[in-house]
């Protein structure tokens, strides 16, 4: 019982790791590329368009990468996605076209979906049912971390504009070949004649938990809105640049502070009751900072306070999921969170730039509309039954 504890745990821990790296490259990744572009004169809407690639890969990947983790199991997942990570981060350098771009952003989306997939749903169904919450939060939580580290190396694009590519794709490269440590598993074997196939068990988890799957949606639209446009928008409102990154990493440093307190306070009060606090606040976080774009530090603080309530949300709306969808689902379930952030992610730079291009408003009062609006919808449709039918 104690080996197979000490198997556990290191499992988690090298999970951990390797989706932090992730979260890293993307972090810096998103703003590396806005700024690129806006400085090179790339219009706003085409800039947030080509962001897109990273979800469009996703989405693209998404209903393929289930079966393929039932017959492999996890680790053959998790080593093609991470490879193709690290390697199109290396690509990068090579040749700076919008169209080379947008198809390496769109391999990384690939790569990182079967990445997180596959270490979503083998924490999701290894883990203690009292340390569900906990767990997912610290798998939020390093990808958080990195996230937040991740534009911090932006600054690194006025040394040498190869350099945090090359950066990123070392650091991938060490975190991926972690995995190799680990023993493969398979997830639990589905009942075919119970669940029927792909599409009748999208059906059956959507029935079970389809509220869970919308703060999912709405972290990948503040995380590709905030990273990609939000950049864009700060040039042209004269923001300085690393007083940008840090305004940046707040929002996730936000999320770091409180992911793992939210966690456990949602194993202890209900996943439900902590989504709809985190919601409702980080609407009202952003709709206070929206008011006061004048002022960098206002805004700086109220991305950390956003971050805080909000930073958790991905992480809360997989362990809500988790409680309202079967365990013979949990893949299932697991793949339509990634789903439902992804077509938030994909939302996010193309809605984004087209309202920094044509809007003469603010732009956190778009952020805040769409995290208020799902905070009614939850608040009104929600459920706190465990796999109600």
């Amino acid at each position: 019982m104690v080996k197979n504890n000490d198997i556990a745990k290191k499992r988690f821990w090298i999970l951990v790791i390797i989706v932090s790296i992730s979260g890293f490259s993307q972090g810096m990744l998103l703003p590396l590329i806005s700024i690129i572009f806006e400085k090179d004169g790339v219009a706003s809407s085409l800039n947030g368009l080509n962001a897109t690639g990273l979800y469009i890969g996703t989405l693209l990947i998404a209903p393929f990468v289930e079966q393929p983790l039932r017959r492999f199991g996890y680790k053959p997942v998790i080593v093609t996605g991470g490879a193709l990570v690290f390697a199109s981060l290396f690509l990068f350098p090579l040749w700076k076209s919008v169209l080379f771009w947008f198809i390496l952003r769109l391999v990384i989306g690939i790569g990182d979906h079967a990445l997180h997939y596959a270490t979503q749903t083998w924490i999701t169904t290894t883990a203690p049912v009292e340390k569900l919450g906990k767990n997912v939060a610290i798998y939020g939580l390093s990808f958080g971390l990195g996230f937040a580290v991740g534009p911090q190396f932006v600054p690194l694009v006025e040394i040498n504009e190869a350099l945090p590519f090359i950066v990123s794709s070392l650091l991938c490269l060490a975190a991926w070949s972690l995995i190799f440590f680990l023993k493969n598993e398979k997830p639990e074997p589905i009942q075919v004649n119970q669940h029927g196939n792909t599409f009748v068990r999208y059906k059956r988890a959507m029935k079970y938990a389809w509220v869970a799957f919308l703060p999912p949606l709405v972290y990948g639209f503040l995380e590709s809105s905030l990273n990609a446009i939000f950049p864009v928008y700060a040039v042209r409102n004269h923001f300085d640049l690393s007083m940008l990154a840090f305004t940046l990493s707040a929002f996730s440093v936000g999320g770091i502070l409180t992911q793992v307190p939210l966690g456990t306070l949602g194993d202890r009060i209900g996943r439900r009751k902590v989504s709809l606090i985190a919601l409702g606040g980080g609407g009202l976080m952003f709709l206070f900072g929206s008011f006061f774009e004048s002022s960098e530090w206002i805004i700086l603080i109220s991305f950390l306070l956003a971050g805080m309530f909000c930073g958790s949300v991905f992480s809360l709306g997989i362990s809500y999921m988790t409680d309202l969808t079967p365990k013979e689902l949990l893949p299932t379930g697991n793949l339509l969170c990634s789903i439902f952030f992804s077509v938030g992610s994909l939302a996010g730079p193309f809605l984004g730039g087209a309202y920094v291009q044509y809007v003469n408003a603010s732009f956190l009062l778009l952020i805040a509309g769409l995290v208020l609006s799902v905070f009614f919808i939850a608040l009104i449709f929600g459920k706190e039954n465990k796999k109600a039918v």
